[in-house]
């Protein structure tokens, strides 16, 4: 049942108590992840006569998703020609970095090798140049000579260079999108764990931190929660989100400068995931991973959290049976790579072969929201769900950090043509 509404308390990102709110927003915005984060400011910047109220569970932005990711800037290689992810990865590219730039966020374009390491890998090597060239990004094909010259210390038969790609903060880029959006006159409210949210005729209310908010119109980008908002809206929901644990080690310092490149590896067509790699962080370390492990917690990150809500959700979806069924081979591998550091160790030598057991050091692990649909296939490209006063991000894989800015403006774009037309 919602309470009675009342004063909204509102909360800025670096925690300090701000002036309250109330009354009817024009519109709200649930999550306040990078995609949230980024629609609410291009809405207010857009829109800056309209009041609009970001709601965020956690007690500070990019507590999830976007602040549990390996930080790359993505230009957009394996996806699919004319996808939402091939056009929101290319747009996001720029616009990410001119971000940066323009906040003092920092990043470094310091380009991908994705590695081929036998003559089976660079013929499927060769189906990914080629989709280079048709989602438009520029890429240099290595022989094994010139790999040698690019990064010394990776061994492979062939490579592919993609200069585009690059590392950036993003947990950075989510706060100052926060700053900016406050300094438009826009509000935030942490602390504020959705309960309930209902449609009328002439607004949708939103059961939140304990209070009743009203709104005019409503945006959810709940990433790990996605699917159980899209439900509580009243949407027909047929997928559900099942997550996966991504496991990451750190090199030591004295490793730093092992690469000069992200190092990706080739990837094969038959695992649903991409497979472990090198990647140079923007704080100057370097991580391996990471690998893709069923977690049994949406939003617990130590390893072994179980949430019995969220295992109980997955037994009860025959989709998840069915994507099991499909990958139960992938599935035991990285359950015995995530229980055995040697066995992540090889994985990791096929392309840096001079790493050791000794280099792997701990690091946080992420969770990735997979949408599964109920025939058990996965959801590669971006979903959308409406209802009369909603709009609902209901899939929003990776790239999503990379594209947060052109999927916002997608959003707003929705918004003006649906909401604000006439």
């Amino acid at each position: 049942m919602l309470v009675k509404k009342r004063a909204i308390g509102k909360v800025s990102p670096a925690g300090e108590p701000r002036e309250r709110g109330q009354g009817l927003y024009d519109y709200a915005i649930i999550g306040g992840g990078i995609v949230g984060l980024s629609t609410a400011w291009q809405l207010k910047r857009r829109l800056p006569d309209r009041s609009v109220l970001v709601i965020e569970k956690e007690a500070a932005v990019a507590r999830h998703q976007s602040g549990h990711n390996s930080g790359v800037i993505h230009a957009g290689v394996y996806y699919r020609p004319g996808s939402m992810k091939a056009r929101f990865c290319r747009a996001g590219v720029a616009a990410t970095i001119r971000f940066c730039e323009e906040n003092d966020v920092a990043y470094d374009q310091c380009g991908k090798l994705i590695v081929a390491t036998d003559a089976a890998e660079v013929g499927r090597m060769k189906a990914l140049f080629e989709r280079c060239g048709e989602n438009r990004i520029a890429a240099e094909w290595l022989g094994a000579e010139a790999l040698a010259e690019r990064d010394p210390r990776i061994a492979g038969a062939g490579a592919i260079l993609v200069p585009s790609t690059g590392i950036a903060d993003y947990p950075g880029i989510a706060r100052a999108m926060a700053r900016l959006f406050e300094a438009l006159g826009g509000e935030i409210r942490l602390n504020a764990r959705v309960t309930g949210l209902r449609e009328t005729p002439d607004a949708v209310i939103v059961g939140a931190g304990g209070d009743a908010i009203e709104a005019r119109r409503l945006v959810v980008c709940g990433g790990l929660m996605a699917d159980r908002l899209a439900r509580m809206m009243g949407l027909t929901a047929d997928f559900r989100i099942v997550p996966f644990r991504g496991e990451y080690f750190r090199l030591p310092p004295a490793k730093n400068d092992i690469v000069r490149h992200l190092i990706y590896p080739v990837p094969d067509p038959a695992m649903p995931f991409l497979g472990v790699h090198l990647t140079r962080m923007i704080d100057g370390s370097v991580t391996v991973g990471p690998n893709a492990v069923l977690s049994f917690a949406r939003e617990r990150y130590t390893k072994g959290a179980v949430s019995a809500r969220d295992v109980a959700a997955m037994a009860c979806f025959g989709g998840f049976w069915r994507l099991m069924a499909k990958n139960l081979a992938f599935g035991v591998a990285e359950m015995r790579n995530s229980l055995s550091k040697r066995r992540y160790l090889e994985h990791c030598r096929t392309y840096c072969p001079e790493l050791e057991l000794g280099d792997l050091g701990a690091y946080p692990a992420g969770i990735r929201a997979m949408a599964v649909a109920r025939d058990g296939a996965m959801l590669h490209d971006f979903v959308f769900g409406e209802t009369p006063r909603s709009i609902h991000v209901c899939n929003a894989p990776s790239p999503a950090a990379t594209s947060a800015i052109p999927i916002g403006g997608h959003i707003l774009d929705k918004i003006i043509e649906r909401f604000e037309a006439g």
